[in-house]
């Protein structure tokens, strides 16, 4: 992934203002960064009432990128991250030398294509423009779909993981990609054929995940987590994120505010046995 210099510069300068910040801070408090959106709100309904009743106090920083919340994390300022799978999350702490692990999963928001030309897939013809992310993780998982649909044929042995354009063995369909970062992604709905959109970036451009034409099945690694300082895992406060995601409680808030969105494995056995 590529990180211009002045980004960085600038998550350095800010990680500085929140150090100060945070010194002072309350034991009992719990700062959680995450991206705006709907990671933000599922913490918002559902975890901060969960953690306010066992005496937390919770501060919900939003941010605007991929970057800075791992930094704000690693440095002291957050106790907590939501907005990233463990694949970005394995790659940014090894490049970066950061001290930082899983916690738990989370109900996550799946890539899928979205047409504003089209009502079908079937109408995808030769010349058809296709949107997908430009970043290496996020362009695999659409290129997996693309293939699993037959627009293309990636080759074979090809790592689904890691998967890149040059993985195309040959196109089934006469498309023409379209890489865009992620978050311009809704906006190219009005110019091409089908775009691929993060599950995030299309709840918060206002389109629905039921007004998708396809939707991928997530795999294991692109479900999204919460973050910690691996110095911390052990810790009561993680331990008591941990248990509010994996309550009745917040599935319940899952199931009224987050349809279309991929359960855990843990939501799913709440499911099963509440049956």
């Amino acid at each position: 992934m590529f990180i211009a210099r002045r980004t960085i510069l600038a998550a350095i300068a800010g990680l500085a203002i929140a150090t100060s910040a945070s010194a002072a801070k309350d034991p009992k408090e719990i700062v959680i960064g995450t991206s705006a959106g709907p990671y933000a709100d599922q913490i918002k309904l559902g975890i901060k009432p969960i953690l306010e009743k066992q005496g937390y106090k919770v501060k919900v920083i939003e941010f605007n990128d991929y970057i800075q919340p791992n930094f704000a994390l690693a440095e002291g300022s957050l106790d907590a991250n939501v907005f990233q799978h463990i694949v970005y999350l394995n790659k940014f702490a090894t490049e970066h030398k950061l001290a930082l692990t899983d916690l738990v999963t989370i109900p996550t928001a799946p890539i899928a294509i979205y047409s504003k030309k089209h009502k079908s897939l079937t109408e995808v013809k030769d010349g058809s423009t296709v949107a997908l992310p430009n970043d290496p993780t996020n362009q695999a998982r659409a290129l997996v779909l693309l293939d699993q649909l037959g627009w293309i044929k990636l080759r074979e042995k090809f790592d689904p993981v890691r998967a890149s354009e040059k993985d195309i063995a040959s196109f089934q369909k006469k498309i023409k990609l379209v890489p865009l970062e992620a978050a311009q992604l809704p906006r190219s709905l009005q110019d091409t054929d089908y775009s691929f959109v993060n599950g995030n970036y299309a709840l918060a451009s206002g389109l629905k995940l039921t007004e998708a034409l396809v939707t991928e099945k997530i795999s294991p690694n692109y479900i999204n987590l919460v973050a910690v300082r691996t110095a911390d895992k052990q810790k009561q406060f993680t331990k008591d994120i941990a248990a509010a995601y994996r309550s009745p409680e917040f599935l319940a808030v899952t199931n009224k505010h987050f349809a279309g969105y991929a359960k855990t494995d843990y939501q799913l056995a709440l499911q099963a046995a509440a049956k």
